[in-house]
C-alpha cells in the first residue's frame, strides 16, 4: 500500500470519528448548561455557527455559501495531494488534517440548517480577548494549514537551494575549462590544405 494511502486512511477517520463523537456528546451534555474542560482552562459553551471556522459568520445563513466552497477547497486539496511526493509525509499529512476537518464541518452544513456544532470556548487570551468557540475538525483544518504553509515554505527554500546550486556549478565548470588560445595570441592563422603560405 501506497504511504499517501497509508497516511490517509490511519488520520481521516480517526479525526472524523473523534469529531462526531465529540459533536454528539456535546449536543447532550452541553445543551442545558455549559461546562469546563482542563480545571476551567477550556469553557465548554455549545454553539451553532452559520458562518466560517471559530464562529466567524458572514451573514444570518451563509450554509449554502460555504458547502459549494468547501467542495471545491476539497477538490484542489485533493489535486495538491495527487501531485505531492510519495515521502512529502508533510505535505501529506498537511492535507489529511484539512480535509478531515472540512468534511467534518460538511456533514454538519448538509445535515441540518442550524450550523456546525462547535462546544470548544470561548477561551479567554491576555492579549486579543475571548477566542472564538471551535471544535475538533476546525483545530485539524488549523493545524493542518499551518503545515500545509510550512511544507510550502520548506519547497521554495529547496528549489532555491537547487537554483543556487546549478548556478555555482555552472561557474565552477567554466572557471575549470581550460583557456584556449586564439589566433591573435599563438600568432598562427587556420590554414586550408594545399592553400599558399601566406606571404610575409
Amino acid at each position: 500500500m501506497r504511504p499517501k494511502v497509508v497516511v490517509f486512511a490511519l488520520i481521516f477517520p480517526v479525526i472524523m470519528a473523534v469529531d462526531v463523537i465529540t459533536k454528539r456528546w456535546a449536543l447532550e451534555a452541553l445543551a442545558l448548561e455549559s461546562g469546563e474542560l482542563l480545571g476551567g482552562l477550556v469553557p465548554l459553551t455549545l454553539a451553532f455557527n452559520k458562518g466560517a471556522a471559530f464562529g466567524m459568520s458572514i451573514g444570518d445563513d451563509s450554509r449554502w455559501f460555504f458547502v459549494p466552497v468547501t467542495i471545491i477547497a476539497l477538490i484542489l486539496l485533493g489535486i495538491l495531494y495527487k501531485q505531492a511526493e510519495r515521502n512529502d509525509y508533510l505535505r501529506i499529512l498537511s492535507i489529511t488534517l484539512v480535509v478531515s476537518g472540512a468534511v467534518g464541518n460538511l456533514y454538519d452544513r448538509v445535515r441540518w440548517s442550524r450550523g456546525v456544532v462547535d462546544f470548544l470556548g470561548p477561551v479567554q487570551l491576555p492579549i486579543f480577548g475571548p477566542f472564538p468557540i471551535f471544535n475538533v475538525a476546525d483545530m485539524a483544518i488549523t493545524c493542518g494549514a499551518v503545515l500545509l504553509a510550512i511544507s510550502f515554505w520548506l519547497e521554495e527554500r529547496q528549489e532555491a537551494a537547487k537554483e543556487a546550486a546549478a548556478k555555482a556549478g555552472d561557474e565552477a565548470a567554466a572557471k575549470a575549462a581550460p583557456d584556449i588560445p586564439t589566433e591573435t595570441e599563438t600568432g598562427v592563422t587556420s590554414q586550408a590544405p594545399g592553400a599558399p603560405p601566406p606571404s610575409e
